[in-house]
């Protein structure tokens, strides 16, 4: 072998670049490309009236001023509404729920069963979860029959036909749909701190709480942060469970009505233009809640390092 002789050289980082490839193509051409399209429709006017095919016809921010002066901001309430309903319960019962059952010195028996259990109603789909909630609240449904055959009412109950009720089934559907998965998240994070921390706090006379509000909750904010993130998307994105359980109309007098089924009427009137305009507005409040909601729950100086740092920088400035 000659000693000037350049040995070749294997680059493989090459091959990362190509395993990756393949979901670039399907991002760009699923979700770029039909993004991209959406906010181009939204600046133009392009409906169905009849069998005439209005449009596509340019018309500048037009449909998001008419978005303003229309029911929105009304849909907008609903569906935060409908969101806190069943995102409050949700994460404190799985808070809860994930303490017990990492917590060694409970000694529960059984806990991949529970697990199980708590996980099984995240596998139903919404649709399927809707329509039997649907049957079992109706007039004439069990829940009606069982509490008239005990005495307990004389008249069935009309679930569906007032506010508090339909709001109430809404929300607790995406409780008990979504608190396992929620669950499951927590234990992992809580199971992720190091034993000798949460020793160490009960050496030092900790109690339950204490260990909870100022080991536990800080310790776990980055999963804390993603699960508000993935729940304020999914709330502002709420559509199968209220659309099949007021069958579109969002009953009573449209106070179950979401931004989603809101949009979807304007897809089912083929007036694509208001659709887009509409899902900006969702595409842009989603941004900004998410970076608040990131901005709150994430500290990026745990130790306090760095604003004592910035302290004494401030102390050495003022002496000088």
């Amino acid at each position: 072998m000659v000693m000037g002789e350049k040995r070749k050289k294997i680059n493989y980082s090459k091959w990362g670049y190509i395993f990756i490839l393949p979901f670039f193509i399907s991002f760009f051409i699923f979700s770029f490309i039909p993004l991209a399209d959406t906010i181009r429709y939204s600046f133009y006017e392009y409906y169905r009236s009849g069998i005439k095919e209005i449009g596509p016809n340019f018309i500048g921010l037009a449909n998001y001023i008419s978005l303003l002066k229309s029911d929105m901001f009304k849909y907008a309430g609903n569906t935060f509404i409908l969101w806190m309903i069943g995102f409050i319960p949700q994460i404190v019962i799985a808070l809860v729920l994930a303490s017990w059952f990492v917590d060694a010195r409970l000694k529960i028996r059984g806990k991949q069963f529970f697990k199980v259990v708590i996980y099984l109603p995240n596998l139903i789909m919404a649709s399927a979860f809707a329509m039997l909630f649907f049957t079992m609240f109706s007039t004439n449904g069990p829940i009606n029959s069982i509490l008239t055959a005990f005495g307990w009412i004389k008249q069935p109950i009309d679930f569906l036909g007032s506010v508090f009720g339909t709001r109430s089934l809404v929300g607790l559907m995406n409780f008990l749909m979504w608190f396992g998965n929620t669950t499951i998240m927590l234990m992992a994070a809580i199971m992720g701190i190091s034993p000798d921390i949460f020793e160490a706090s009960e050496i030092d006379g900790c109690g339950g709480l204490q260990r909870f509000f100022y080991i536990t909750l800080p310790l776990i904010r980055p999963i804390l942060a993603y699960t508000l993130i993935t729940s304020i998307i999914g709330g502002l994105q709420m559509f199968d469970v209220p659309q099949i359980l007021t069958d579109g109309q969002g009953a009573p007098d449209r106070t179950s009505m979401t931004l989603i089924m809101f949009l979807n009427s304007h897809l089912k009137s083929k007036n694509y233009g208001m659709a887009g305009s509409l899902s900006v507005y969702l595409f842009i409040v989603s941004s900004i809640l998410c970076f608040i909601t990131y901005r709150i729950t994430n500290n990026d100086d745990p130790d306090g390092s760095k604003a004592a740092a910035k302290k004494a920088k401030r102390e050495r400035r003022n002496k000088v």
